[in-house]
Parts: C-alpha cells; structure tokens; sequence
C-alpha cells in the first residue's frame, strides 16, 4: 500500500474531526463492513475524549440521501457528520453540515465543502472498515480493534491474502471465530427484521471474535436465530431459475430476508458470461430491491449507464464496478426490464 496516500488521508480525516465540543454522528450503512466501521469510529473518538457523539445505521433504504434517512441524522442535530461505506454524491446530504464520507465504492461525486476519502483507486483497495482502521491509528490507539476491522474485509473482500492484517488476525484470534463472527454479524441484517444495532452491541461489548461467539448473550442468540431464518430463506430461493435477455440473467425471489445479494453471489461463479441479475419484491412493500453481479471485463456500473429510463423515486447503479444493485419501485424497475430487453411477461406486478 502507498503509505504517503494513507497518510495523507490521515491528516484529511484528522481535519474533519472537528473540535472537542461539537456534536459527531457516525451514519454507516448496516451490513458487516458498515457496521463494523460505525463501531471502529465511535471507539476510536471515544478513546480519543469525544463525548459529543453518536452512531446510526441507514435503514433499508439503505441511502443516505433518503427522506427517512436524512431526518435519522437531522434528528441527531450534528455539527460534522460522517458518512462510512454508503457511497458519496455531489448531492449534500445536509446543508450546513461539514461531512466526511469514507469509502471504498466508486465515487459519485462530493458537494462543495465536504471530504471524500475514498480507496477506491488504491492498489490493493481495503474495504471501509480496514480504511477507518488504518485512519483511526492517527487518532488513538485502535491495535486491539483489528479483529473488527478484519470482520468486515472478510465480509466484503473475502480471504483476499492482500492485507497483511488479515493474515495476521486469523493467526492470533483463530480463522474459525472470525469468520463464524463475520457470518452471524452480517444474518442479523439479511433477516426479514433487520438489527443492525444487535451487531454493533455484540462488537462493542466483546473484547475478541472468540469472546463473541462463545457469548451466551442476548445479542449473539438474536443473530443466531437471524441465521436460522436466513439460511432457510436462501434453501428457498435457491429453487429459482434465471430467464434470459441477451447477455442478462435475471433470477427473480420474493423474500422478506435480504438474500438477493448471496443468491447473485451464487448465480455469478454458475453464469460467468452473463450478467445476473437477482430482484426481490418481498423485501420492502411496492419495490423491487436487486443485485447485480459481473464476471471477467463486463464492468455492472457502466453497463448501467448505457441504459436510459426515465427519472423519478428509487436509486440504482452505485457500488462496486463488478457488484452493484438498486431499489426501485414497481413502475421503475419494469422500465429497467424493458431497456434491458426482457419480455412484459416477465415484469413485476404490485399484486400483495
């Protein structure tokens, strides 16, 4: 990694810190790799004597710029915001607001006045978690947080052997806990009632990936349960087969559980020359929540951008250039079907 780059995001971020009486809320997406760098921040400022602070997830919107999600944070009446593993914009989330989005996505954007800190085009790029790690090393002493951070690459980037830190956690808190951590973690938010704060509290209150996992705890005993659900939910969905418009796999679910992503997972190593496509009416009422996955040089974001509908609610085409989504409602994402090709008979109708 290029250290001068990592530092000089160090003092970027040092800079948004702000001063010891103003208000900091953390806003982080609610999956492993956003969660995990909500708590990695919100010890790290503790450690650091900020008392002013507080930590939210988005909800299953899951975009910040979301009318749900900005009166979350507007609620919290902050003085900085940051913003961890939700993209960034040159839309302002909140005006008057200094932010600071930390990310490893693509980026779209960043208003006049706010601060991107990006790995996106870092070689190798660590996900969000291991970025707000290496960054809170600047801050206070966050050595012992490593098995949190590494939670959330194991959940984003997988075994990517790139990262001495992965290495060297597996070592010392053993490869069985981490990743046993990482699964139950990431159930709690694909569960038909997603918790996120569940996983935060089991981060914050154990002091190891072992600690955790042998916990006889209420947190630990929701996400297993989480997991339950999950896994029966994916046997379900599993059951579904793909239909096809040109290069484009679409695999269609209904399940109140967010599976969609592990099912294009799936589908991904099976139709490696298509383009998949997994979408779920039954996760959030009137919408169609989807993820899309590539293989080899096929680029999902750009892929995207070739295709024209027209504007209104719902959000799509953000992420990683080979894994993306969106959530769009009914009316939208048949338009979506329809510039890609798919015939009207395999649209998707509001018939709950």
């Amino acid at each position: 990694m290029n250290t001068e780059r990592l530092e000089s995001a160090r003092d970027a971020f040092l800079a948004c810190i702000g001063l010891a009486e103003d208000r900091i809320v953390l806003l982080h997406d609610f999956d492993a790799d956003g969660v995990t760098s909500g708590v990695i921040l919100e010890l790290a400022l503790s450690r650091a004597g900020r008392i002013h602070l507080s930590r939210i997830s988005v909800d299953r919107v899951r975009s910040p710029w979301s009318d749900s999600n900005r009166r979350k944070v507007r609620d919290h009446t902050p003085d900085r915001l940051f913003v961890l593993d939700l993209g960034s914009r040159s839309e302002r989330l909140l005006e008057g607001v200094p932010t600071c989005y930390i990310d490893h996505h693509r980026p779209d954007g960043i208003a006049d006045g706010d601060v991107l800190i990006t790995s996106y085009d870092w070689d190798p790029i660590p996900n969000t978690s291991l970025l707000v790690w290496q960054l809170c090393a600047a801050l206070s002493d966050v050595v012992d947080l490593d098995w949190i951070a590494v939670i959330g690459l194991l959940s984003d980037l997988g075994d990517d052997g790139r990262f001495p830190v992965l290495r060297d956690a597996l070592q010392k808190y053993g490869a069985k806990y981490l990743r046993e951590a990482t699964v139950v973690i990431n159930a709690v938010r694909r569960a038909s009632q997603p918790d996120p704060e569940t996983a935060a509290r089991a981060l914050l209150l154990h002091r190891s990936p072992k600690d955790l996992v042998l916990s006889s705890g209420p947190e630990i005993a929701r996400m297993r349960e989480a997991r339950t659900e999950v896994n029966s939910a994916m046997n379900e969905a599993k059951k579904q087969a793909p239909v096809f418009a040109g290069k484009v796999a679409l695999i269609r679910i209904r399940s109140a559980c967010q599976i969609h992503p592990l099912i294009a997972q799936i589908w991904r190593t099976r139709l490696r020359a298509y383009l998949v496509i997994v979408a779920n009416d039954g996760y959030i009422p009137s919408r169609v929540n989807f993820s899309i996955r590539s293989s080899g040089d096929v680029n999902a974001l750009d892929f995207l951008r070739t295709l024209a509908i027209p504007s209104g609610e719902g959000d799509y085409g953000h992420g990683h250039d080979q894994a993306t989504g969106g959530s769009l409602p009914i009316a939208r994402w048949n338009q979506l079907l329809a510039a890609l090709g798919f015939p009207s008979a395999v649209f998707a109708a509001d018939d709950r």
